[in-house]
């Protein structure tokens, strides 16, 4: 399997604030192997706090960011990562992925990226991707800076 079909959930949290009534972000991610339409569906309405379930997005792996898949899974927390914007009255996922240098790029082109926990299915499907085709890079010898390496080498 090349990608993992999940949905995103997205909650909206008001604020007791002068400047800025209400809080986005992405608060999970569910796997979605049934077919979820993607318009958002309100999952959660309550007074202070609503939540809408997104589906579409699937997680694609792929070789060369196989380090950085390494780097979550051997975190504390491993994390799928959640691009959003905000359109209209609702914030709307825009990609998901679970590598940190992904994560990293979005968030250095100014875009809005959460970190949710990823659930064990999701874990263990990228830690068996990491397994099979992550390979740590060679350790190098360090030179060290030996003011009297050449005096011993003339000797």
């Amino acid at each position: 399997m090349n990608e993992f079909p999940i949905a995103v959930i997205m909650e909206r949290r008001r604020l007791n604030n002068p400047w800025v009534d209400e809080a986005w972000e992405a608060v999970g991610v569910v796997p979605a192997f049934d077919a979820v339409d993607p318009a958002p569906v309100e999952i959660v309405s309550e007074p202070d706090r609503r939540q809408w379930r997104v589906g579409g997005f699937a997680i694609a792996l792929f070789r060369d960011e196989a380090d950085n898949y390494f780097l979550n899974m051997s975190s504390p927390i491993p994390k799928v990562f959640v691009m959003w914007r905000k359109e209209g009255e609702l914030a709307l996922p825009a990609a998901v992925s679970a590598s940190y240098g992904e994560a990293a790029r979005w968030l250095d082109s100014g875009e809005q990226v959460d970190g949710v926990p990823m659930s064990r299915e999701i874990a263990d499907w990228v830690g068996d991707f990491v397994n099979t085709h992550y390979k740590p890079a060679p350790r190098k010898k360090v030179r060290r800076n030996d003011p009297l390496a050449q005096d011993r080498r003339r000797q």
